[in-house]
């Protein structure tokens, strides 16, 4: 039973709205200065509070070039993002299923080597490896494309894993059931494993997503093309000027849009995400 103690009560929501504050503010600096001149924003104090060029800052930038360091239209930016987002993370599940589906329900020789090998390379990310992994990319004339940005990256010993982790609790009598009932291995597959990972997948599918969205050394190594820039590195290339002024009725809406795919992801995914890493029965 939890005693009510109001001191208990108005410390903890202190607590929870200063959290709230530190996370929002900058980022309603970041939106807020996305909608004033350059004028304004050299100017100080900051403006804190909306100004009048919010449908020309985001006009601009969405369907122009956003400047000389970045030759290409934001909108461009963020389709890249998209694709290169969406690959790895629909690749990484993919994968991973079928990896943790042969593992669990296959019996074959040295089955857990094979998953052991597979989760050894969770001690080898992709900055580790990063100068092989180019050198492979080169060679195989994938710079500056698509296949390049995801291929590299859509191999996951932690979707793997937890896929795998959660096969193990399937009950035996189910597969049997389904032997029985004339599944062959596939079907099984489709009919009856993809149902139960919904949760599972959509889980993953947040956090890969934004994983993939948030990549920038890859990006940066790979792309010399600022047709297959992203935003995350455009933005550091946006602030990479020298001696010139930053231009930043450019770099804050364009911050502002990066940050809203994740946020949509999240929020529209909630309660799968949620549900997908609480739930213990299925």
């Amino acid at each position: 039973m939890v005693e009510n103690r109001p001191w208990l009560t108005f410390f903890s929501h202190a607590i929870l709205w200063a959290g709230i504050i530190v996370v929002a503010l900058p980022m309603w600096i970041a939106f807020a200065a996305s909608t004033h001149s350059p004028e304004d924003l050299l100017a100080t104090p900051v403006p804190v509070w909306l100004g009048d060029q919010f449908i020309e800052n985001y006009s601009h930038i969405l369907f122009n070039s956003t400047g000389e360091a970045v030759s290409v239209s934001v909108g461009l930016m963020m389709l890249n993002s998209l694709v290169m987002a969406l690959g790895i993370a629909i690749g990484k599940i993919a994968i991973s299923l079928t990896a943790a589906y042969a593992i669990v329900f296959f019996q074959f020789r040295m089955r857990m080597l094979c998953f052991w090998l597979i989760f050894i390379t969770l001690m080898l990310p992709v900055e580790v490896r990063i100068m092989p992994t180019f050198q492979v990319v080169a060679d195989l004339e994938m710079l500056n494309s698509y296949t390049g940005l995801i291929l590299p990256l859509i191999a996951s010993a932690t979707a793997t894993f937890l896929f795998r982790q959660f096969f193990m609790t399937i009950p035996h009598e189910l597969v049997e059931a389904a032997r029985i009932d004339g599944a062959g291995p596939m079907k099984f597959f489709r009919d009856i494993l993809l149902p139960l990972s919904r949760t599972n997948i959509a889980a993953l599918f947040v956090i890969m997503f934004i994983y993939g969205w948030n990549q920038y050394l890859w990006p940066l190594l790979i792309t010399t093309e600022d047709s297959y820039y992203t935003m995350v590195m455009s933005i550091q290339r946006m602030l990479a000027v020298g001696d010139d002024e930053v231009a930043w009725n450019v770099v804050m809406p364009t911050t502002v849009l990066a940050m809203l795919p994740p946020v949509l992801v999240v929020v529209l995914m909630q309660r799968l995400f949620v549900k997908g890493l609480v739930e213990t029965e299925k």
